[in-house]
């Protein structure tokens, strides 16, 4: 599994929350969602942030991972910093270049978005980092039932979803690979303008279509010797049961999101 890549991977641990029933903890993620989209201030949202970051401690997960897990919205990051910082105004001008100004407001939006998003990616990754593929595709599975009635195979939409999820670190590894190979045959990814770098990639894209094909196709082999059927009824390994503590959690957040819309934070 690549190294660089956290999305999708999944650490094995004894924490309360690696033993969390796979529904709350997506309905305890979807309410976190919600209340922050709601946050409006900087006390709520440093507030929710470093509660996240106390549950990442909780879990024993290295910091490292949610570090790398910053990465791929690094882009975004700057993007906002730049929209907000030079195209908002408002408050105290805090340089000028030109006709180019930084005011105090678009200082503070740009912060508080990119804050947004840094709180946004450590609650995913404490969801990813601690339920199994399985555990999520039933917690998928079981909130998408009711679709069921309007002809939506739900537990199949699940499957590829958990599948997807699983798999990004896995073709994330192969292209790495691939780019060492041909970096290794003389191949330059690093030189040269943004046209000449995507350009360079293109012989890597064959490759990498055969390498998920074929990985699809085991992974296809492997469920039917598993005897995997589409539509027939499945069953479980472990019993699904409600514990004291996904009772505590949902609750905490509740009491979370209500304190918030309470406060008008």
């Amino acid at each position: 599994m690549s190294r660089s890549i956290t999305l999708g991977q999944y650490l094995p641990g004894e924490s309360f929350i690696h033993r969390l029933n796979p529904r709350f903890k997506l309905l305890s993620l979807l309410l976190i969602l919600v209340l922050l989209f709601t946050l409006q201030t900087y006390q709520g949202l440093v507030a929710l942030l470093v509660f996240g970051l106390v549950l990442l401690t909780v879990t024993r997960v290295p910091f490292r991972y949610f570090l790398r897990g910053l990465r791929p919205i690094l882009y975004i990051a700057v993007f906002a910093i730049i929209i907000y910082f030079f195209f908002t105004s408002g408050g105290v001008v805090l340089l000028r270049i030109g006709f180019i100004t930084v005011e105090s407001e678009g200082v503070r939006q740009g912060i508080f978005i990119i804050l947004r998003l840094v709180t946004l990616v450590l609650f995913s990754l404490l969801l990813t980092l601690t339920t199994t593929p399985l555990s999520l595709t039933y917690g998928l599975g079981y909130f998408l039932r009711p679709l069921r009635h309007i002809g939506l195979p739900t537990e199949e939409v699940a499957m590829i979803m958990a599948i997807a999820l699983r798999f990004i670190p896995t073709l994330m590894e192969e292209s790495q690979r691939l780019m060492r190979a041909q970096v290794s045959r003389g191949a330059d990814f690093e030189t040269g303008s943004i046209f000449r770098r995507a350009k360079s990639l293109i012989p890597l894209i064959v490759p990498l279509f055969v390498s998920a094909f074929r990985r699809a196709d085991e992974l296809a082999l492997a469920m039917e010797a598993r005897g995997y059927r589409i539509g027939a009824q499945r069953t479980r390994m472990y019993e699904d049961t409600i514990s004291p503590a996904d009772l505590a959690v949902l609750a905490a957040v509740l009491a979370l999101l209500a304190a918030s819309l309470g406060f008008g934070l």
